[in-house]
């Protein structure tokens, strides 16, 4: 009669233990979800609007650098084509996307504060 008893509130406690379980697993994967969210989804679309802000605000005359490490300036821009002069006499075409807006102003940002 102990040994029914006992299995009787073994039983109870696992029945107890496996409704919660599935609370805290919801539980637990929207925090990863949440988590997931503050540090690597919202930080790239943050990175990404700057990004498309500094394609719209380019314009004739600035220096810009490319992802490859290409410095020019630029001499005429048609939709998503941007023709840099490199040279003297050396002009490149490049897409607007090839364009990096955190070398640029990594590059920038060292001139000024050597000048």
């Amino acid at each position: 009669m102990i040994i029914f008893a006992l299995t009787n509130n073994t039983m109870n406690l696992i029945l107890l233990q496996t409704q919660n379980s599935g609370m805290s697993s919801l539980i637990f994967f929207a925090s990863i979800f949440i988590i997931m969210y503050f540090f690597f989804l919202r930080p790239q679309v943050k990175k990404q609007k700057a990004q498309n802000a500094f394609n719209n605000d380019m314009g004739k005359g600035d220096e810009v650098v490319t992802g490859a490490g290409i410095i020019g300036k630029i001499i005429k821009i048609e939709n998503d084509i941007v023709h840099l002069q490199v040279d003297q006499k050396t002009f490149i075409r490049v897409v607007k996307g090839a364009i990096s807006k955190e070398m640029t102003d990594a590059l920038f940002s060292k001139k000024e504060t050597k000048s």
